[in-house]
């Protein structure tokens, strides 16, 4: 199959270097050169437009940080809507506002593509792995059509309702990752001040009802203060707006995704956004100094 990828990042490339593996015909574009060499050290193709990674292909994926740049890719004069042919699937991986993916679908359907909201949960290790979390929003035949290539990229692929749809579960898984990783760091924080091994504790913790994805891939670094980024606290940061603009739309209250989102926004205040989320733990040290 003819694949375009439009954003290779810290998730995109992985993900279309599994899709290449898979066998398929991956052209990428992105505004970085050094990321589409990358491609091409993996099998891939490079574009030197996005035109030319949508004009000649069967899906096209895309992975890209927020929504302005998700509408500049579909909506834009050189860009899906624009060069994509009758028929195209767009399964559009990024995370964004719910609302924006519905505007995607809805102007797609006029043009004759296919559009479904797949974002996903599993951060870098997933991404190389292919071990992600698929949540997909959109109609159920587009969906079943997705589910070959969305098998290459993830072991969880869930139709969680219309389009929009995959961007709200997103938006919940977003805001309950946040959460932990602030109460892993308070954690870390109680069990040095009182003197107990952090590493020990953890992995007690690991073990019972408190275990979790994150304690189990990320305790360790966490205790070491190793940040490298697997998602960027600038990323957590916008994904904690989409959050509460969502949670206003439904009418609901959040408060504890209130208090997260305001941590987050301190990391980032702090100077942290470029480093993984787990920095959090650098909010709640200054909090205590």
């Amino acid at each position: 199959m003819n694949i375009g990828f439009i954003g290779l990042g810290i998730m995109g490339t992985p993900m279309a270097a599994n899709l290449v593996r898979a066998g398929h015909t991956v052209v990428g574009y992105d505004v970085s050169e050094q990321r589409l060499d990358e491609l091409v050290s993996h099998g891939g193709k490079a574009a030197g437009s996005l035109a030319e990674a949508v004009a000649q292909a069967h899906i096209v994926i895309t992975m890209l940080p927020d929504s302005p740049q998700v509408e500049e890719v579909v909506f834009g004069s050189a860009g899906l809507l624009e060069y994509g042919a009758p028929g195209l699937l767009h399964i559009d991986m990024s995370t964004i506002r719910p609302e924006t993916s519905r505007r995607v679908a809805q102007a797609a359907t006029v043009k004759g593509i296919r559009a479904i909201d797949a974002p996903v949960s599993g951060g870098e290790r997933g991404a190389v792995d292919g071990t992600l979390s698929i949540m997909v929003g959109g109609r159920a035949e587009d969906v079943e059509s997705a589910r070959e290539v969305l098998g290459v990229l993830g072991t969880t692929i869930v139709h969680v309702g219309p389009s929009g749809a995959g961007q709200t579960v997103k938006a919940a898984n977003q805001l309950v990752v946040g959460g932990i990783y602030g109460l892993v760091a308070e954690a870390i924080v109680l069990l040095e001040a009182s003197g107990v091994d952090p590493a020990a504790g953890l992995d007690v913790l690991a073990g019972g009802l408190a275990g979790s994805r994150i304690l189990e891939l990320k305790r360790h670094s966490m205790i070491k203060r190793e940040f490298a980024p697997g998602f960027r606290i600038d990323l957590h940061d916008k994904d904690m707006g989409i959050i509460i603009a969502a949670a206003r739309e439904a009418g609901v209250a959040l408060p504890l995704t209130g208090v997260v989102a305001q941590l987050i926004a301190a990391a980032r205040a702090q100077g942290h956004g470029s480093l993984d989320h787990s920095a959090l733990l650098k909010v709640i040290e200054r909090i205590n100094a």
